[in-house]
């Protein structure tokens, strides 16, 4: 039994910044799978890439993080372009990878799977429902509301979201992906909105001003952590949800949780890449942290 398992497709990701233009591994998958890396965690990773890029996998069972990897043709390949407001980027897409279905998938059992689809027809609503039938089902719900068109990575409502939302434990959106599926800006009526679609801890991220997180029928507020230098952006969300399911896997709250994978997104920002840190650095982000965060809170546009 592992105690996370992520689904979803390594990319290929061209990052441009106001800064650099870099080439590199990407994905929820690899920037959720290369955050745990130092931490005391049984993980598991279920991904699909092309033969030629079997090199990326290899690299990661080095780093000793187990990998299942599914063949396909193509490796999903993005262009990320950031403007100097790093909480916003633009996406391109090249290439599409296989699905995930049920059929293709190993037999493995989690207490939670996390979902981090990058296009909306990754993960099929099926293979959802049978993950849940066996373990909590976390959910970045970015990819089901994007679909591609001439290599624009454009976004619309979810259509399948009554039929799956039903069986996510989490849900991760940030603030635009919010609107894009809920029809409203308010975040607070968006987090309650996808709660009583069945959602039992919606977490809506909101870039430099922190997340909201809404569980039970109380809120949450957690404070975004001064970074040192705001140097990259891409994998933040995906590294806030590394720390909050690592946490929550090991019996923290809901304010505990969302506080660490605050502080491990502040470290991840001030650098290009995956987070390389370990608990005993995220750790010092919040105590260092402490005294700011009232006041922090209290400043968050809700």
């Amino acid at each position: 039994m592992y105690d996370i398992c992520t689904i979803g497709h390594i990319t290929l990701d061209k990052v441009v910044t106001a800064n650099s233009v870099k080439y590199m591994p990407g994905g929820t998958s690899f920037y959720f799978s290369k955050a745990l890396r130092q931490f005391d965690v049984n993980y598991t990773l279920v991904t699909a890439l092309a033969e030629k890029e079997s090199h990326i996998v290899a690299g990661l069972r080095e780093e000793n993080i187990e990998v299942f990897s599914l063949d396909s043709e193509y490796t999903v390949y993005f262009e990320n372009i950031y403007s100097f407001n790093q909480d916003h980027r633009e996406q391109n897409v090249l290439h599409k990878a296989a699905p995930f279905t049920p059929e293709l998938m190993p037999a493995i059992d989690a207490k939670i799977f996390h979902l981090g689809p990058l296009l909306s027809d990754d993960i099929s609503a099926d293979l959802v429902k049978q993950l849940a039938a066996k373990g909590l089902v976390s959910l970045d719900i970015q990819g089901f509301l994007r679909y591609v068109k001439d290599q624009k990575v454009l976004y619309k409502d979810w259509a399948e979201k009554k039929e799956v939302l039903p069986h996510v434990f989490t849900l991760k959106a940030n603030e635009f992906e919010m609107e894009v599926v809920t029809g409203t800006s308010d975040v607070r009526k968006g987090a309650q909105y996808l709660a009583d679609l069945g959602v039992k801890e919606v977490i809506i991220t909101l870039g430099s001003k922190g997340s909201l997180i809404y569980k039970d029928h109380a809120f949450f507020q957690i404070p975004a952590y001064k970074p040192a230098a705001i140097v990259d952006a891409t994998g933040c969300g995906d590294t806030y949800m590394a720390g909050y399911l690592s946490k929550k896997v090991q019996g923290a709250d809901v304010q505990e949780a969302g506080e660490f994978g605050a502080a491990m997104a502040t470290l991840k920002i001030q650098s290009s890449g995956p987070f390389s840190g370990d608990p005993e650095m995220v750790e010092e982000v919040l105590r260092s942290g402490e005294c700011d965060r009232e006041m922090i809170a209290q400043a968050m546009l809700l």
